[in-house]
């Protein structure tokens, strides 16, 4: 199938989109899973977000990329729902992530 780069763009554009909003709205899912699981979370999404914006020469903050995974502030998004992790997910980030 031949798609151009302009379509193609747009239809990836759509699927970080839905993306985004899968994941704003699996709130129960917490990142550690994600990372254990998937092998990146929310806040990979955002770095990957902040990464692309300064190859681009765009100025985006570290707070603004994670507030436009998150749908709104980091630290404000931790506290109504990230949960504590158990002593065996850290474990299993450990060997599947050692840099995290």
């Amino acid at each position: 199938m031949a798609i151009d780069d302009k379509t193609r763009t747009e239809l990836e554009a759509a699927a970080f989109r839905r993306l985004v909003e899968h994941l704003r709205s699996r709130t129960d899912v917490q990142n550690i899973e994600l990372m254990n699981l998937a092998g990146f979370c929310r806040n990979c999404l955002s770095n990957w977000l902040k990464d692309a914006a300064d190859a681009k020469g765009v100025a985006l903050s570290k707070d603004e990329s994670r507030e436009a995974v998150y749908g709104m502030p980091y630290e404000t998004w931790k506290q109504k729902y990230q949960g504590t992790a158990t002593p065996e997910q850290i474990e299993a980030m450990k060997k599947v992530h050692p840099g995290h």
